[in-house]
């Protein structure tokens, strides 16, 4: 606005508006940011909430980041530069009235102090950590609502997670549909010979009977080292279309056109194991959450790195359309 700058919590019941062309109004913060733990029985973990400023009271979502090592704004640890993804829809949302908690899973950045052994660790206890910032954010008298918005592997933690504690709504963004083990082998496929293929997709069977495997196939050392073998086996058991499907709030899937890493199929499959679900395709979109070309050279050498490329406009919208009537509901 070039006159007036509103912050509008739209589902929230209030609106705070700067009446008048008073410059200094324009240029007021929208939201702030404030750090915050959560105590494990392994260790805190380290998040940080984003929320609107001119509001007391407002719903919030837990983010989910996914998988690899990646933190609590969207880009890879130890990377040079990010999509910040994460950072930038948590601000956008606060901008907009809702707030946004963003954290580090266990071993990642600040949450490194949490971590077990990588043979101890199950995918379970991630889910759990989900579902133990749901339950503290319960505790905050200024949260009306809490939803779980999961990107890509943390669509997944995120369903489980709504299992186990109090959730108002679910936001699948760019998840998979499928056992992670059939999505490795597509992911796999396009860049190994046959014959490792072979190798691979025989690895990722045993692991998905629930067997480990004892010769690794040659150069995939850090997918099936042994001591990780354990966590693909507890991830490999579940399917999120089934997941999905024993929710009982309202859901919503989001995907991307231009998504080279989580194809739109899954979507799909999504949708279609849970048909009251609203679905969202936006055209253009990649995987961090941005407007990129399709080609997947052009989007690694931007939209993958540089921060300043902003949001879909599209995912922003929905997603506060979606969780506004979560918390009308609610209230």
């Amino acid at each position: 606005m070039r006159q007036a700058h509103a912050t509008r919590a739209f589902f929230a019941g209030a609106l705070v508006a700067c009446i008048g062309a008073v410059p200094v109004c324009a240029q007021e913060p929208r939201w702030t940011a404030e750090d915050v733990s959560l105590t494990t029985p392994t260790g805190v973990l380290f998040g940080t909430i984003t929320r609107p400023i001119a509001l007391t009271r407002y719903p919030m979502v837990l983010l989910i980041a996914g998988s690899g090592p990646t933190d609590r704004n969207g880009n890879t640890i130890g990377a040079a530069n990010g999509p910040a993804s994460l950072r930038l829809l948590a601000e956008g949302l606060a901008a907009r009235g809702i707030a946004a908690l963003r954290y580090d899973k266990r071993s990642i950045g600040a949450s490194r102090s949490a971590a077990v052994s990588e043979s101890a660790l199950r995918f379970d206890m991630l889910a759990d950590d989900a579902a133990a910032w749901v339950r503290q954010l319960r505790t905050d008298p200024r949260v009306t609502s809490v939803s779980i918005i999961g990107h890509s592997e943390g669509s997944l933690l995120g369903m489980l997670a709504t299992q186990r504690a109090p959730v108002d709504a679910f936001v699948s963004i760019a998840g998979p549909a499928r056992r992670a083990d059939l999505v490795l082998h597509d992911q796999l496929a396009a860049a190994l010979p046959p014959a490792l293929l072979a190798q691979s997709d025989s690895a990722l069977a045993r692991l998905a009977a629930g067997d480990t495997v004892t010769r690794t196939p040659p150069g995939l050392d850090a997918l099936f080292r042994p001591s990780v073998q354990p966590y693909l086996i507890s991830w490999f058991r579940y399917t999120p279309t089934v997941e999905l499907a024993k929710l009982r709030v309202p859901v919503l899937i989001v995907q991307g056109t231009h998504d080279f890493q989580v194809m739109p199929t899954e979507a799909t499959l999504l949708a279609a194991a849970v048909p009251r679900a609203t679905t969202l395709v936006v055209e253009g979109m990649n995987h961090v959450l941005k407007v990129a070309p399709a080609d997947r050279s052009q989007q690694i050498a931007g939209a993958y790195v540089d921060p300043t490329i902003p949001l879909a406009a599209p995912l922003l919208d929905s997603l506060v359309a979606f969780v506004g009537r979560a918390a009308r509901v609610r209230r």
